[in-house]
């Protein structure tokens, strides 16, 4: 009797493919969502996972992530004032929220409102009180904005300070540009201030016109170039000081009169032109 026909061989499978990496292919919209949920620093480690998660972070500064956050960290009162009104991004509100003032980094006779973003000095007589923000600067380039909301009183200055600048003093002084260790311009007499001496008037031109309350400084510190300047609306008045150390320097203020109030936003990089 014959022998059977041995069975054809089956055809040959393919193996299937290896199983790619499903966090990092899931689309931006379901990232999105679930980023949303995260807090800053997890953000930022989030976004070197790979070039995929850090488009969908930082892609649109407007997206649903940097909302949530922005909601979450923000106050109302911030958000719904015009505060913020030269930050047109939630993710850069969110920026300027960490670079605000430093409640544990200011004179005892001041506190920082519920906004994250004012200083309010109290009615203290013969004290002189300023305040540092969260965050200093030893590279780049980077810009703020100051304004007073109340009198300035005889003695009002806006520029940096190291961390070892004092934030308080006796009498009623120009505590930025005291000593060595900051940086000022004295809005009352248009006075640039250092290491106790006046380093000559600012702006530099005839009839510099007197800070008027609420007009909105702004202060562009380069680390790069080393120099401190200062705009007023959208006119670039100059360079106030030259040859800054490299050093971290931080935004600061330092006030006098009882009950005034100064904010302080941060911008970001400078525009340039």
């Amino acid at each position: 009797m014959a022998a059977a026909a041995a069975p054809s061989a089956a055809p040959a499978v393919p193996p299937p493919p290896p199983p790619a990496s499903g966090s990092g292919r899931l689309p931006s919209r379901v990232l999105e969502l679930v980023f949303s949920y995260l807090e800053l620093s997890d953000l930022r480690s989030c976004g070197l996972v790979c070039k995929h998660w850090h488009r969908c972070l930082h892609g649109d500064e407007n997206n649903d992530v940097w909302r949530s956050l922005c909601l979450r960290t923000v106050s109302e009162e911030a958000l719904r004032t015009d505060v913020l009104c030269n930050l047109p991004t939630y993710k850069a509100r969110v920026r300027a929220i960490q670079h605000g003032f430093s409640s544990n980094d200011c004179s005892r006779n001041v506190y920082i409102k519920k906004n994250g973003f004012t200083l309010h000095r109290n009615p203290i007589a013969q004290s002189t009180d300023g305040a540092r923000t969260k965050i200093g600067f030893s590279e780049g380039r980077h810009a703020w904005e100051v304004w007073w909301e109340g009198p300035l009183g005889t003695v009002a200055v806006i520029g940096i300070a190291t961390k070892r600048a004092p934030m308080q003093c006796q009498g009623y002084v120009a505590l930025l540009g005291s000593d060595d260790q900051s940086w000022g311009w004295n809005l009352v007499d248009n006075n640039l201030l250092h290491n106790g001496e006046v380093n000559g008037s600012f702006p530099q031109c005839n009839n510099a016109p007197k800070y008027q309350i609420g007009e909105r400084i702004r202060v562009i510190l380069d680390m790069e170039d080393k120099t401190l300047a200062f705009e007023r609306g959208y006119e670039f008045l100059g360079v106030a000081f030259r040859g800054l150390p490299k050093t971290c320097l931080y935004p600061a203020v330092s006030a006098v009169y009882g009950n005034t109030e100064v904010t302080l936003v941060y911008l970001g990089k400078p525009l340039d032109g």
